[in-house]
Parts: C-alpha cells; structure tokens; sequence
C-alpha cells in the first residue's frame, strides 16, 4: 500500500522489468505518466497526483529501474540506466497498460524518458511537460566542459566515476542523496520525511549499479547494454520533438539555471511553451505542484502557436 497515495500500490511486466506503479483517478479518462528523478521517487508527486486525478486524469506514476519495488525480471540482463533503457522501460509500461497517447510528464531521469519517448514514438505521446527541457543527452559532446561553477555543482559525477564513489553510495545512498538535494534546492528547507520515503525506494538490489551505470554512460565512461545500440544511435543525432511541449526551469534550482528557453528551440518541431516557475529548485513537481499541474492541463490541449519559442 503507498499510504500516501491512498491507493494499493500495483505491479505490472513490462520489456525487461516488472514495475512498481500507482494508479489513480478515473481509469476511463485521458492517462498522464508522471516521472520522477534522481535522488528522488514517485512521492515527488505526492500533491500533483491528486491535483489531476481531481481535474479528471487518470494518473500514473511507476518508479523507475533500480527504484523501489520495481525489478528485472532477467538475472542475466544488464542493470543498466542509459537514457535509451530508460526510454525503452516506459515505452514497454505504456504497451503493458494498454496506454496509446498519454500525457508524459517529468523531471531529471524521468523527463529524460519521456523526451525519448516522445522524439523517437511520437505517434504514443500525446503532449510532454518536461523540466529542464530537451534532456536526450549529447554522449558525444560529454568531455566538453561546463563553466567551473557548474561542474562543482555536479560533484556526484565525478564521485560515480570512481570505485570510491561507487562504495560510497552503497554504504550511503541517503547520505549522497541529501547533498544532492540540499544543491538541486538550495533555497528550500530539506524535507526529511520525504527524504526518508525516498531513500526506501533506495533500497533496491539493482540501485546502485542503475545509478553507476546512468552517470559512467553518460560521460562516456562505461559502454552501454548492447540491446540499445540501435536506440542510442538514433539518440546521438539528437531528434526533435514534435509533439505539444510545454518545457519548465525553475528558478530556485541550484545547478540547472533557469533561461528563456530559445537555446533549446532548435529541439522542439512542434508547438512549445516555456515557463519559469519563480521559487522552484529542481524538484520542481513538489515544489510548485500546481503549477507542474497546470503545465499537464494546459498541455492536453496544443499549447498554441510554440510561445515562448523564437
């Protein structure tokens, strides 16, 4: 039972995994997928979920790979988290549920999965709110550096990339993901028992090599599962997104600053809207949940002619 959500927590097999999920509001009415990051877990969603299922949605939210109750159900698979796996794992949860266009909506590794759902199937997504962006990662451009003060806020990288930082997130994935947290929202007061519900869904057999494996792929470090050569290939050319977008940056977010948008208008084809939600750090979802909630209403329907995009 997620006691929080107020409803029994359901499981479903879906490609390589069997996933975690809860289900709420009106199982007839138009779906939304709401997605969560890292260090965090589906209880971002805690204020959201309602706030939609009340509008008339029926909401959705499965923890990812290596989160919670969510396993693989192949020993033999590999445990990785590159974006073309995590993209692979929510189109294989929209097949398993029968959901042919919902509303994909989410933050850090979560929007990461929609963004490639939405730019590589676009014909199964119906609208995408995505904070921070066009996420689909530029693998080949990775040794690029960012300015100095940007990289110190991106510490765990690094951290991951070494065998010491993989012994220390097993010894204390709390502990990093409270310092990670305290970065992404420095202006916000540490929730301690969302903190707390979080790090259970730590607490996963696969977590650790998940995560090892998502930050060490990503700079170009680690190879990627050979299943995903074909997706992560069609990744590398960076495809556009067609479909209705409505992207978010909050403006508290203490290592992804909050920008108008235009530098990212190149990856958008279709209609888009770009907001910044004033007091927001990267948790954007339950930090400012109406307006994350809002961003899904007004996404069911095109949000107009892409204003906000140059």
């Amino acid at each position: 039972m997620s006691e929080l959500f107020g409803t029994p927590l359901r499981t479903v097999d879906a490609g390589d995994l069997t996933v975690g999920y809860v289900d709420v509001g009106d199982p007839q009415a138009e779906p939304v997928v709401l997605l969560h990051g890292f260090p965090y877990d589906i209880h971002s969603y805690i204020d959201v979920a309602p706030l939609l299922a009340d509008a008339g949605y029926r909401v959705l939210v499965p923890y990812l790979r290596g989160h919670g109750p969510t396993r693989f159900r192949d020993a033999g698979t590999m445990r990785s988290a590159q974006q073309a796996a995590l993209g692979s794992d929510l189109l294989a949860f929209l097949d398993a549920l029968d959901l042919e266009r919902p509303i994909l909506a989410g933050y850090d590794w979560g929007a990461r999965a929609a963004c490639v759902v939405a730019a590589l199937w676009p014909e199964r997504v119906a609208g995408l709110v995505s904070v921070n962006g066009y996420l689909i990662q530029d693998i080949a451009a990775a040794g690029i550096p960012l300015p100095a003060e940007r990289e110190a806020g991106f510490w765990y990288f690094w951290y991951f990339a070494t065998d010491r930082g993989r012994r220390g997130l097993a010894a204390d994935a709390k502990g990093v993901a409270e310092v990670i947290r305290r970065r992404n929202s420095p202006s916000r007061p540490l929730d301690t028992a969302a903190l707390d519900r979080a790090a259970a869904a730590f607490d996963n057999p696969d977590y650790v090599d998940a995560v090892i494996h998502s930050y060490r792929h990503r700079l170009g470090l680690a190879p990627g599962d050979p299943a995903y050569a074909g997706l992560e290939e069609r990744l590398a050319a960076l495809p556009g997104i067609a479909v209705p977008t409505i992207t978010l940056d909050g403006a508290a977010d203490g290592n992804f600053p909050a920008t108008d948008g235009s530098e990212q208008s190149r990856y958008f084809t279709g209609p888009r809207e770009h907001r910044q939600i004033a007091g927001a750090g990267h948790e954007l979802p339950a930090e400012a949940p109406h307006a994350f909630a809002e961003a899904v209403r007004d996404v069911a329907e095109p949000p107009g002619d892409g204003a906000g995009t140059p």
